[in-house]
């Protein structure tokens, strides 16, 4: 088998990690590229911010649909979580711990930092599914253990995407809720498979946040 997803080779824009305040931890969609996802980056463009995003191998962290069984889509599910867990070490050692880390995700990407955020509970500085919902058939068990402390978590989806149920986006946001996140839930009608400004400014409003957080902390 070909070697799945490495989460410590990171491709990097906005601020250098060493130096940041905040990080972004940005997860591609099916078919994309970490240096896809960054122009998201352009798009926010919030100083102190540095932006980092793994490559998923052949450029999909899974191979089925995100509601397909589980077990369809192993081993490169759990690689790609383990790749997440990576790549978070990766930004920790450079001196961003966990609650100045926003996951961030678009499509399959969104979809893989809800899984892996509601798997591994904590607080983060953010959790960012833009067009995307929990990993799994209906019905899966969502029995998780952990809280999220408050970590803000907003879901952004269109009400006709072809690609992620409106269902599973509602669902998902109140496991995220009943796992302690500070949920924001916003359905676009008639909005299509992508990212709009509405989106857009809510992110660009968390990472200022964070920010601006860290300024408060260092004046005291």
């Amino acid at each position: 088998m070909a070697t799945l997803h490495d989460g410590r080779q990171l491709t990097r824009r906005g601020a250098p990690l060493e130096r940041a305040r905040v990080a972004v931890l940005a997860l591609h969609g099916r078919g994309d590229s970490a240096a896809g996802i960054l122009s998201l980056a352009d798009a926010l463009n919030v100083p102190g911010v540095a932006f980092a995003a793994p490559q998923a191998a052949g450029g999909s962290w899974y191979p089925y649909s995100f509601l397909a069984p589980l077990e369809q889509n192993e081993p490169h599910l759990s690689a790609a979580l383990r790749a997440v867990g990576e790549a978070l070490a990766v930004l920790g050692e450079a001196g961003v711990p966990r609650e100045k880390t926003v996951l961030l995700g678009f499509s399959q990407g969104a979809c893989l930092a809800l899984e892996y955020a509601a798997r591994n509970a904590a607080r983060y500085g953010g959790v960012v599914a833009l067009s995307g919902g929990l990993i799994g058939p209906e019905g899966t068990p969502r029995d998780l253990s952990g809280s999220l402390l408050g970590t803000p978590v907003f879901l952004g989806c269109s009400d006709v995407d072809a690609h992620i149920p409106a269902a599973r986006v509602h669902a998902s946001a109140e496991v995220m809720a009943r796992l302690g996140g500070d949920v924001t839930k916003r359905i676009y009608p008639g909005l299509g498979h992508t990212v709009n400004q509405d989106e857009l400014d809510a992110v660009r409003q968390l990472l200022t946040g964070l920010s601006e957080a860290d300024d408060t902390a260092h004046t005291r």
